[in-house]
């Protein structure tokens, strides 16, 4: 007759050979993830493992769910490790999980893809939160290595750019396990701190694993409630973490963050420069414009509405009236005065005047004669007198000289 033993001895005594095969105390299954349970109380995840046909119950304790850099879900498949055993009260038999990995899709990008998916349904990178950057930031806060590559690359763009901007640095380790506290906990101090326009979360290229501490939900919920804007500008154009998303700004890069922070400042004085050149422009035009219509307006009023001057405004353009009546009148006197002077001139410039005091012309083919070598003895020549001529021959031609001694001889 077989022995009879109780329920929970043979719980325990098929526990006991179950955790004494070699082949069941290290093993690894595939199946896909169902029933799936978070413990938030413990911590500890519980699920079923099934396949096409069987399933089996699993668990995970807190210690080895903690390490884990994703959260399983239902329908995902995976590959766990760990050992078979028994759970004594109520004889259930299941696979005690010690490590589970994603079927397909590396650990990490499920990881990143459940972040990303959660901080969108939670509303983190929605466009209503995003804030405009400064036009002219005067203090810049950089979260990034004080030795890095990243630092330099911003500050070479701004010596460039906008000299004349300063930053406040708050120095962080840029990977490793404490990188990402210290990166949430520098962007946090910038913010209260009320000294900075902008914040620039820099780091330079690298590999995936290298820039994943920005994949970080604490750095994530840092950016978020920030109240300064915040550009991120990890590694190269072709790299994205989820700081990029929840940030108000992305930048391909360092170099690309300063550009898109600091104004041109050569650029901006020449746009500034046109505007003021045209500001100009449009004043003068509208200043001689209404110089023009005050102008009109004003001649308006003075021929048409002089009765309605007030009486020190009449008096004024009274005074004005004689004054300009004054001047008119010696001008007038003046210029009548030149007039006649220079009618006298013209009268005793008359040829025919200087005839009629006793003088002659002498003429020989029509052309007047000025001087006595013009002539020769037997030429004809004709004399013009104020009321007449004569025609005359030359007898004899005297030069000034022989004139004047043939005087002193007579």
């Amino acid at each position: 007759m077989a022995n009879i033993i109780t329920v929970s001895a043979l719980n325990r005594y098929v526990k006991t050979l179950l955790e004494r095969d070699c082949v069941l105390t290290d093993i690894a299954l595939r199946g896909e993830i169902s029933n799936f349970t978070n413990h938030f109380k413990t911590g500890h995840f519980y699920f079923s493992l099934r396949d096409e046909q069987c399933s089996v119950k699993a668990v995970m304790f807190r210690s080895y769910a903690q390490q884990l850099s994703f959260i399983p879900e239902n329908g995902m498949r995976v590959i766990i490790r760990g050992r078979i055993s028994l759970f004594e009260r109520d004889g259930t038999f299941q696979v005690y999980v010690e490590d589970l990995f994603p079927d397909g899709i590396g650990a990490m990008q499920l990881a990143f893809d459940q972040l990303k998916r959660r901080l969108e349904e939670e509303g983190l990178f929605d466009l209503q939160h995003k804030k405009a950057l400064p036009v002219m930031p005067q203090c810049i806060g950089l979260v990034t290595s004080k030795t890095g590559a990243a630092i330099q690359d911003i500050l070479n763009v701004t010596r460039r750019r906008y000299p004349m901007a300063h930053f406040l640095l708050a120095p962080v380790s840029v990977q490793g396990n404490d990188a990402a506290t210290e990166i949430a906990s520098a962007i946090h101090q910038l913010d209260t701190s009320g000294q900075v326009d902008v914040i620039i979360v820099a780091r330079g290229g690298g590999s995936k694993e290298d820039l994943w501490v920005f994949n970080d939900e604490r750095i994530a919920r840092a950016a978020y409630a920030c109240k300064t804007p915040v550009v991120s500008a990890i590694g190269h154009e072709i790299d994205f973490c989820i700081l990029d998303f929840v940030s108000d700004v992305r930048a391909p890069t360092p170099s690309a963050a300063a550009e898109l922070v600091m104004p041109d400042v050569r650029a901006e004085w020449i746009r500034l420069y046109k505007i003021y050149t045209n500001i100009c422009k449009e004043i003068q035009q509208k200043v001689r414009l209404c110089y023009n219509r005050l102008n009109e307006q004003t001649r308006a009023s003075e021929l048409n509405n002089v009765k309605t001057f007030p009486i020190r405004e009449r008096k004024a353009l009274l005074q004005k009236c004689d004054l300009l009546q004054k001047q008119m009148t010696f001008l007038q006197t003046h210029r009548t005065q030149k007039l006649a002077h220079y009618a006298d001139l013209c009268h005793s410039l008359n040829p025919y005047e200087v005839l009629a005091r006793g003088y002659a012309v002498v003429e020989k083919n029509d052309e007047i004669i000025k001087e006595a070598n013009q002539l020769a003895t037997g030429d004809r020549v004709q004399l013009r007198f104020q009321n007449g001529f004569v025609k005359c021959k030359v007898e004899q031609v005297f030069s000034k000289e022989e004139q004047y001694e043939k005087r002193n001889d007579i």
